[in-house]
C-alpha cells in the first residue's frame, strides 16, 4: 500500500519514528511505502516535541508520551511491548531494593524511568532520590544505590558486585500478570486515521515476516550476534497491540497519573542519552 498525497489533494503526511533495533520491524520498508509522504527518524523526546507542537502528523512515542494530551488518538495495533524480560531496561542495585535510597538515571527512555519509579513504591514504598547517570559516566563512576540502564548498556551487564538486579518487562508482567507496552503509533487531532491504520499495520507484518534480513543489517553495528539480536526481537519483544496490552497500558497510566510522575521534569538529565541504540 502507497499512500498518495496527489489521491486526496492533501499535503503529504509527515510520520515520526526511531531507528532503535526495537522499533526495526515496525518501519520495515515503510519509507517505500510512502513515496508521496515523510518519514522523519529522531529521538524519541524530539518526536514527541514535534507532534506536539504539530510539525509531525502521526509519531511512534514512548507511551508515557501519550498520556500528555488528550488530542492524541492511538492509530495502529502495532507497537513495541513485552510479555517479559525485555532485556534492554535494567535497574542495577548494590542494595536490597527495599533499601535504595539515591538512584542514577540512565534517561534513554522517559517511560522506563516512570516505570521503575512505579515498581519501587508500589512494591517496595521506596521514593528514592533521582540524580541523572552523567553522559559517558559508567555506573562505577557513580555513588547511588543503584543505577537504571537503558539499551545496549542494559544488555551487557556493567561491572561489579550488584545486590539485585531487575529486568524492568519481567518484574511489570510479574506484578501485574500484563504485558507492558513502551511505545506505540499515535496521532494528533486532525489527522485522517485510516490514511495510516492499514499502512502501519502492513509495514510491521512484513517486518516480523523479514526478521532475518533485519538482523542481518542491524546485528553487527550493534555488537551482537545474529542470534542474540534475532533472540531480543522474537522472544523478548511483542508488536501487536491486543486487548491485554491496552490493559497493561491503562494501568500503567493510573499509576503515572497517582504518582505525578508527567510533571516530573526536575531530573534535567540530558535527552542525548536517548542515542542508546538497542532501546
Amino acid at each position: 500500500m502507497t499512500i498518495s498525497a496527489e489521491q486526496k489533494n492533501e499535503r503529504p503526511l509527515r510520520i515520526g519514528a526511531v531507528s532503535y533495533l526495537n522499533s526495526k520491524p515496525l518501519i520495515y520498508g515503510l519509507g517505500q511505502r510512502i513515496r508521496e509522504a515523510e518519514l522523519v527518524l529522531d529521538v524519541p523526546s524530539r518526536l514527541a516535541d514535534s507532534l506536539a507542537a504539530g510539525r509531525l502528523d502521526v509519531a511512534l512515542v514512548p507511551s508515557i508520551e501519550f498520556f500528555r494530551s488528550p488530542d492524541y488518538t492511538i492509530v495502529s495495533d502495532a507497537c513495541i511491548a513485552c510479555q517479559g524480560p525485555v532485556l534492554s531496561v535494567k535497574l542495577f542495585s548494590r542494595t536490597p531494593m527495599a533499601e535504595i535510597r539515591t538512584l542514577a538515571l540512565d534517561e534513554g527512555s522517559r517511560t522506563s524511568v516512570a516505570l521503575v519509579q512505579i515498581l519501587l513504591q508500589e512494591k517496595y514504598g521506596v521514593a528514592p532520590l533521582l540524580q541523572p547517570l552523567a553522559i559517558g559516566a559508567s555506573f562505577t563512576d557513580c555513588d547511588t544505590d543503584a543505577v537504571l540502564l537503558i539499551g545496549d548498556r542494559a544488555v551487557y551487564s556493567p561491572p561489579g558486585e550488584f545486590c539485585e538486579i531487575w529486568d524492568l518487562g519481567d518484574q511489570w508482567c510479574r506484578w501485574t500478570d500484563l504485558p507492558f507496552v513502551f511505545a506505540m503509533w499515535v496521532a494528533r487531532q486532525g489527522v485522517e486515521q485510516e490514511r495510516v491504520a492499514a499502512l502501519l499495520n502492513t509495514a510491521r507484518d512484513d517486518g516480523l515476516a523479514h526478521l532475518d534480513e533485519i538482523v542481518a543489517a542491524e546485528s553487527a553495528s550493534l555488537g551482537l550476534t545474529r542470534p542474540q539480536c534475532m533472540s531480543y526481537l522474537r522472544d523478548n519483544l511483542h508488536f501487536r497491540l491486543g486487548d491485554r496490552e491496552r490493559q497493561g497500558l491503562e494501568l500503567f497510566q493510573r499509576y503515572v497519573f497517582q504518582l505525578g510522575l508527567l510533571s516530573d521534569e526536575k531530573r534535567g538529565a540530558s535527552e542525548s542519552r536517548e542515542s542508546a541504540r538497542i532501546g
